[in-house]
């Protein structure tokens, strides 16, 4: 019954966002307050429907209901709670439920907080977030029910990918799709600016704390898949340039240039259209990975579907809203006419400079993501993208933003001189070059690569700091730090973000310059060299889980004589799957990573062991949260709340100036 009455709500959720889609817009395009003020209540109702269809589905896994098609393919009854609860979103019926939760989530927020928008750009924000539901219900509904019935239910269940049994797969997609479906926000107030045709300072200080928020959960997200990737698969890395990393990677990017360029809109009333472009394109790549994980053009471990016709059904959702925002964008551009001038040396130039070197950077990604299906559809021919191409193609990018960044930051809005804004950044590159120059004396033999990433990381680090004691104006050191306790929270975010970004650049060139690599087939008792640690395999043993066989061993870690720690390394094999997976074992600290992998026996009695020595590996996860933190930080001060700043009266909409 609990099902059924989940099921039920899902169809009513469709019927109140075609409602939501329909009549709000109508009623602003005629100026019906009546019909306007609909789009609040079928919001909230949308996602009280959704959420009861969410909690019977996640019901049904709890309590191992078997009726359900979805609970068969994806749970057991000695599967532990936790990953019978995260089942639910380890498919594709599910994970899609979940997607559009989040939808109504964000358009319901936009409903209740969105009190101090004009009455006709939030009756169209609304709509539009509601047309999309439709779409996104529809495929639910008509593709992946999730609320199918088995006529004949079996006594257990197929279990879950083994791989999805660890709690990094339980909050990583939950944290993605808040940011990948959270821009759909940014793309709703896009278009809706567009019908309205208004796009100024208020409507970007609107679309910031959306596009932020989102921005926010997809760091959380990608940095939560990429720490699962390092100690789950077994293999030591952290990113490999999969194609789904790459679907989550490319709105970050243009999410982030997003929140560049409305600061210019916001400031300066400059580079109207191009926002509006970007905000669009953040939402489409976001469905252009959607349909990379669920359409079975690729294969991988983070790919829910395997069917060509869902992939089509998304590629129509894809060219209607995309195909149509476009066309809407390509009607009302030229009408948005920027009201700011500025220099070629000006804080506005460089954040254009920022977002060239992001959006091209996107631009490679998204090129060495689909070249692979592009090759194999027009020519026949199976080719491999991998981490070469992308190292190459995608660094540059990477290294002339993290060059520019700690200038930008400092140079003044409209006009500036690059002397005058360098002059406190002078010992900031000093001191990068300094450290950069000890790197590599104290390196020998080895790759530039950590260098180099010292000398850029460092500099966005310190720039940073220069950048915020800066604002905190002249006088003693007393009275700055008394004004640094005042300044506004974007700043302080601001600079967070940027120390976060320096951080990681250097984690990532630390990573992969330094670190040490063993395999080799090591006896019971028997020891081995890693980068200066002594690895000893004491024993091996089966232990029985909850729901897997496990071949445990015993390896004592030391180094100069002194015991640091034993570690634990696992294989396991889920027995209802026949599906082996690894467990690797990590001894973590600040500076480096022990990291060790069980194989397996061989012939002659030993075991294959893999070790590595990951120098920094945490200063990337530190990094991720750094950045996670400073967008924090800038959505709590008070300006970029929705509407805050923007409660004058608004005139009625007229065409773009």
């Amino acid at each position: 019954m609990i099902v059924e009455l989940g099921h039920f709500a899902l169809v009513l959720a469709l019927a109140v966002a075609v409602v939501q889609s329909t009549l709000p817009l109508v009623g602003a395009q005629k100026r019906w307050s009546g019909w306007m003020a609909v789009a609040e209540p079928a919001a909230v109702i949308q996602l009280l429907l959704i959420a009861l269809a969410f909690g019977a589905l996640t019901y049904a896994f709890v309590t191992s209901d078997f009726s359900l098609r979805l609970v068969v393919l994806n749970s057991h009854t000695d599967k532990p709670m936790l990953y019978k609860v995260s089942g639910v979103w380890g498919n594709h019926e599910g994970s899609l439920l979940l997607w559009v939760l989040i939808l109504a989530l964000f358009g319901a927020c936009a409903a209740v907080f969105g009190g101090n928008l004009p009455p006709t750009l939030r009756a169209r924000v609304l709509a539009v977030q509601g047309a999309i539901g439709v779409a996104f219900l529809t495929f639910l509904l008509f593709t992946s029910n999730p609320f199918l019935r088995l006529a004949e239910p079996p006594f257990n269940g197929d279990d879950l990918n083994p791989l999805l049994q660890d709690p990094g797969l339980a909050f990583h997609p939950p944290f993605l799709y808040l940011g990948y479906v959270g821009l759909s926000m940014a793309f709703s107030f896009a278009v809706a600016a567009l019908i309205e045709g208004r796009v100024d300072a208020a409507w970007a200080r609107w679309v910031r704390p959306w596009t932020l928020a989102a921005w926010i959960f997809l760091t959380i997200g990608i940095a939560l898949g990429s720490w699962w990737a390092y100690y789950e698969l077994g293999w030591g890395g952290f990113w490999f340039w999969d194609p789904v990393e790459n679907a989550s990677f490319m709105p970050w990017l243009i999410a982030a240039a997003l929140l560049h360029s409305a600061i210019v809109v916001e400031k300066r009333e400059s580079l109207k259209a191009w926002t509006i472009l970007l905000a669009i394109l953040a939402f489409g790549f976001s469905l252009i990975g959607t349909f990379i994980v669920r359409s079975g053009v690729i294969t991988s471990v983070h790919a829910f579907a395997n069917d060509p016709e869902r992939g089509v059904f998304i590629l129509l959702i894809l060219g209607v809203f995309m195909g149509g925002a476009l066309t809407l964008f390509a009607a009302r551009a030229g009408a948005m006419e920027a009201k700011g001038v500025f220099s070629m040396i000006s804080r506005e130039s460089a954040l254009v400079a920022n977002n060239l070197l992001l959006a091209v950077a996107c631009f490679v990604v998204f090129v060495g993501t689909i070249w692979p299906l592009v090759a194999e559809l027009l020519w026949d021919r199976k080719l491999s993208v991998g981490a070469p191409f992308f190292d190459a193609a995608f660094t540059p990018f990477m290294v002339a933003l993290a060059v520019l960044l700690p200038l930008g930051a400092m140079l003044p809005w409209k006009r500036a001189q690059a002397g005058r804004a360098m002059r406190p950044l002078w010992g900031a590159l000093a001191l990068a070059l300094a450290l950069g120059a000890l790197v590599f004396t104290l390196q020998t033999g080895r790759s530039v690569l950590v260098p180099l990433g010292a000398v850029l990381g460092a500099w966005v680090v310190l720039g940073a700091l220069v950048d915020l004691w800066t604002r905190a104006g002249r006088g003693g050191i007393g009275a700055k730090l008394a004004r640094l306790t005042r300044l506004p929270r974007a700043d302080w975010g601001k600079a967070t973000a940027h120390a976060g970004l320096g951080a990681t650049i250097f984690a990532v060139a630390a990573m992969n310059g330094w670190a040490s690599e063993v395999i080799k087939v090591v006896q019971i008792g028997e020891s081995f060299d890693l980068a200066g640690y002594k690895v000893q395999l004491s024993k091996v043993e089966e232990v029985q889980g909850p729901n897997y066989l496990s071949t445990t061993a015993s390896m004592l870690l030391s180094k100069d004589g002194a015991e640091i720690a034993v570690l634990h390394p696992e294989k396991r094999v889920y027995p209802v799957q026949a599906m082996p997976t690894t467990e690797a074992a990590l001894d973590q600290g600040m500076w480096r990573d022990i990291y060790l992998v069980i194989g397996d026996p061989q012939q002659n009695g030993g075991w294959a062991v893999r070790g590595y020595y990951k120098p920094f590996a945490n200063w990337l996860w530190i990094g991720s949260g750094l950045m996670a933190l400073g967008g924090l930080l800038s959505l709590t001060d008070r300006r970029y709340r929705v509407a805050a700043g923007a409660r004058r009266a608004t005139p009625a909409p007229v065409p773009a100036e």
